[in-house]
């Protein structure tokens, strides 16, 4: 969901926290002793699959966040703070994205190794209560993606250097994985005729997809504040204006928000209305988004589908 439209962690946290790509907070942990599993947190589910996918067998790992869970609203359980003071590597997102994420590793304590995936990324920025604010959602761009499973990699290979190769040979296949899925991405949106890629989606999250894939962000129904802040009327009647100006066809909702504002806009503009975005979280057994890949294939189909 958007930056925008959530209470972001100011970009403060990025120093606080002092995560570089591959920091330990404070220390660095013991080595691994052999034939033991790795004992590895990620804060997010789409996270914890790119985590699996160079892990291997190697990595016990737990996600903090179930699905379907807003990481921007989020508040820990003892369970999130008992799985961090055990775990010898946490893997975030960065860029704000985890706002709870802080006070939580100041009242763990202990040693850890920290990895903030997004770190190197250039971050585009939005306006937010007067203020910018980096965008977090940098995982909308596949080749932000690969750049994630880089540090993912760096990071494994510092806590367990004896399981290098493992993690190399895995992140290799990983990456051409996502290399083919940016490919695909292209070809799909060709489908689309350049006039008629605009998007308007719930929140403001989709910015680095559409650089990266030739879209144009319209608007959002929630721009700014929080998910607990609602739109006015003069926003919707603003956005209903912008969607008839420029031809938009189609509104998309993610599946963790509730329609009704989109549905209401996409009947006085009179366009269709799509309900069920994958963003912030994959899906659950029989969703379709059960996997990072999955959750873009199935994003850029509906996508496309809607406006081709």
């Amino acid at each position: 969901m958007s930056s925008s439209q959530r209470s972001l962690c100011p970009l403060t946290l990025l120093v606080v926290l002092a995560l570089s790509a591959c920091t330990a907070a404070p220390g660095t942990p013991a080595a691994q002793p052999a034939g033991t599993r790795l004992q590895v947190v990620a804060t997010t589910t789409f996270i914890g699959d790119m985590v699996r996918n160079v892990a291997g067998d190697r990595a016990e790992v737990t996600v903090l966040l179930p699905v379907g869970a807003d990481p921007h609203q989020f508040e820990p359980r003892p369970s999130d703070a008992a799985a961090i003071a055990k775990a010898q590597v946490l893997f975030m997102n960065g860029a704000g994205l985890e706002a709870f994420l802080e006070p939580l590793l100041k009242s763990v304590g202990g040693q850890r190794i920290v990895v903030e995936c997004a770190q190197g990324l250039p971050l585009r920025t939005v306006k937010e209560d007067g203020r910018m604010v980096a965008d977090p959602h940098l995982w909308y761009d596949v080749r932000n993606a690969i750049h994630y499973v880089e540090n993912i990699r760096a990071g494994l290979i510092q806590a367990d250097p004896a399981g290098r190769a493992v993690y190399t040979a895995n992140a290799d296949r990983y990456m051409a994985q996502l290399r083919d899925l940016d490919g695909w991405i292209v070809e799909q949106v060709k489908q689309i005729p350049p006039e008629q890629r605009k998007l308007v989606t719930s929140h403001d999250t989709f910015g680095y997809f559409a650089r990266r894939y030739g879209f144009e962000v319209i608007g959002a129904i929630f721009p700014a504040g929080g998910v607990e802040a609602q739109p006015s009327a003069q926003d919707i009647a603003a956005l209903i204006s912008a969607i008839k100006a420029t031809g938009v066809k189609a509104i998309f909702t993610e599946s963790t928000v509730d329609p009704k504002f989109a549905e209401q806009i996409a009947r006085d503009a009179g366009v269709k209305v799509v309900t069920k975005l994958y963003t912030d979280s994959l899906g659950g057994p029989g969703s379709g988004a059960e996997t990072y890949i999955d959750l873009m294939r199935f994003d850029v189909q509906a996508i496309v589908e809607a406006l081709k």
